[in-house]
């Protein structure tokens, strides 16, 4: 019998977990300094109306019909798309990869954050502590070098991962309850104290006064649709598992918008956080786009500047760090369990025994984001994937549910148990048909374009050589886009066993589970 959430509010709770992640706490902020606050604020809002909540439904939507990860659910809306849903499960395992290793130097953080204490005013000792731990090179030559710290704390990140996960919605329901609402608790904190810090109101004004004239800008509309997309987990098996778990009531409408919402409202209470804070230590304009500059160099020099007291520092450091650890588990899980199900689905397996398999292989794989090449690795692979794989599953997915399947039945799934609120035909029939297709295309074309110009695709872009480029990004696009292929093949050889998959279209799914 599939799991299903032992609750509405569970399975909202799980969702919003997954799609508030580390890219809410520092990213989203870094892109409105960059922007002109409320114009990136504006333009982040009309692309989450416009592409993120269509394409969110859509993924619930079908995914809780079929009771389908996102291979089945795929191959529901057309039997010849399955291999999109694997191209989104194969993003999930490029992403995972590397995001634990992220979480692991998050906690890593977490546990030197007493060094704190004895670095008062100290920016140059706070700015350098991160990259000194974690030893890196900077560049692909450093693969001899192991940061045994960075590797303790991988193992503790795979460990809470797979004891999150051990045991499907039963074990997730119980860890969302906390990992949701404390990091809410933490920035509520840390909003407080950024309030009462001087120049506080500098900073709120320079998160949400808009800078109208920063709308000219292409790349403002590039990066704020690019947040939306990456933040709310479609397009890499997450939401498509999430709702194979709904029963047949579900408010699939209503949730969606709750979800979609609250994770834009945690982003904004990020933002608060770091330009109040920012702000209140003269560092304002010393903010950055790169979520990994901000949270591991950057904020750290604001933290030793907060008071003259190294204790109070201290603290502030635990509260953060802890804030980005609750922010960071339920992303991984949530992605390792968009995995774990489109692989124990399609091939029978016990789903226990697979999420074990899945954190063992991929924690051996993330291994090489301990060494000093780590960082270099972690930014090609990272580049490489977002710009380009996940973009191509979400055109992908809405061209197939809007061109190759009959959008109204999805639209029908989405609006089956609302009464307060139905999703209007006039907003998500354009979105999926018309607008998200577009959009997306010209945000993938953007990347390749920007790709050819800066070089990259000779291995010049970033200062990385053509082999460093090849190796840990082309390839690992090269997988992910065979990946339907593979899976392909490993069927056919099953067959031979006796193995049967399941070939169930749209209409051979019964609403009542």
């Amino acid at each position: 019998m599939r799991d299903e959430w032992s609750s509405r509010s569970t399975f909202i709770l799980a969702a919003i977990g997954s799609a508030v992640g580390l890219g809410n706490a520092w990213r989203f902020p870094g892109l409105a300094s960059k922007y002109g606050g409320g114009a990136f604020l504006f333009v982040y809002l009309l692309a989450m109306l416009v592409i993120g909540i269509p394409l969110l439904m859509v993924e619930i939507s079908v995914a809780r019909h079929t009771k389908s990860s996102a291979p089945g659910s795929m191959r529901a809306l057309n039997k010849r798309a399955e291999g999109i849903g694997w191209i989104a499960v194969s993003n999930g395992i490029g992403i995972s990869i590397y995001y634990a290793a992220v979480f692991a130097w998050v906690i890593l953080m977490f546990f030197m954050s007493f060094k704190f204490m004895g670095m008062t005013g100290d920016t140059e000792a706070a700015s350098s502590l991160w990259a000194e731990t974690i030893k890196t090179t900077g560049t692909t030559s450093g693969f001899t070098t192991i940061a045994w710290p960075v590797l303790i704390c991988l193992l503790i990140a795979w460990a809470l991962c797979y004891l999150c996960i051990r045991n499907g919605t039963t074990t997730v329901g119980k860890v969302v309850k906390y990992t949701v609402s404390l990091p809410v608790i933490c920035l509520l904190v840390l909003a407080v104290r950024g309030f009462t810090m001087p120049g506080a109101l500098d900073g709120v004004a320079k998160l949400f006064v808009p800078k109208w004239s920063a709308l000219s800008d292409s790349n403002l509309w590039i990066d704020a649709i690019g947040q939306v997309f990456y933040s709310l987990s479609t397009s890499m098996a997450i939401m498509f598992a999430y709702g194979s778990f709904l029963d047949s009531k579900a408010n699939i409408a209503v949730d969606s918008i709750i979800i979609a919402f609250s994770d834009m409202i945690i982003s904004v209470l990020a933002g608060i956080v770091m330009f109040t804070t920012m702000a209140g230590v003269g560092m304002l304009d010393n903010m950055s786009a790169s979520g990994i500059a901000t949270a591991f160099i950057i904020y750290p020099q604001a933290i030793v500047k907060l008071s003259n007291s190294g204790v109070i520092n201290m603290i502030f450091a635990f509260i953060f760090y802890f804030c980005l650890i609750t922010l960071a588990i339920d992303s991984l899980f949530s992605i390792v369990e968009g995995i774990s199900t489109a692989l124990s689905d399609k091939f029978h397996l016990n789903k226990k025994k697979t999420t074990l398999t899945i954190c063992i292989i991929e924690g051996v794989l993330s291994l090489i984001y301990v060494t000093g090449a780590g960082l270099a690795v972690l930014d090609i692979a990272d580049y490489f994937i977002n710009s380009y794989t996940l973009i191509l599953t979400g055109i992908l997915e809405v061209i197939v549910a809007g061109w190759f399947f009959k959008t109204s039945r999805i639209l029908e799934q989405i609006n089956r148990n609302t009464k307060s609120f139905k999703m209007p035909g006039w907003w998500f029939m354009p979105s999926i048909k018309v607008v998200s297709p577009l959009v997306l295309a010209g945000l993938f074309t953007w990347n390749i374009v920007n790709l050819i110009r800066a070089g990259g695709i000779y291995g010049k872009a970033d200062g990385y050589s053509l082999k460093a480029n090849i190796l840990f990004g082309w390839v690992i696009i090269a997988l992910i886009l065979l990946s339907g292929f593979i899976i392909k093949a490993v069927v056919r050889y099953k067959m031979k066993s006796g193995y049967k998959e399941d070939e169930r279209s749209w209409d051979e799914f019964s609403d009542e589970g």
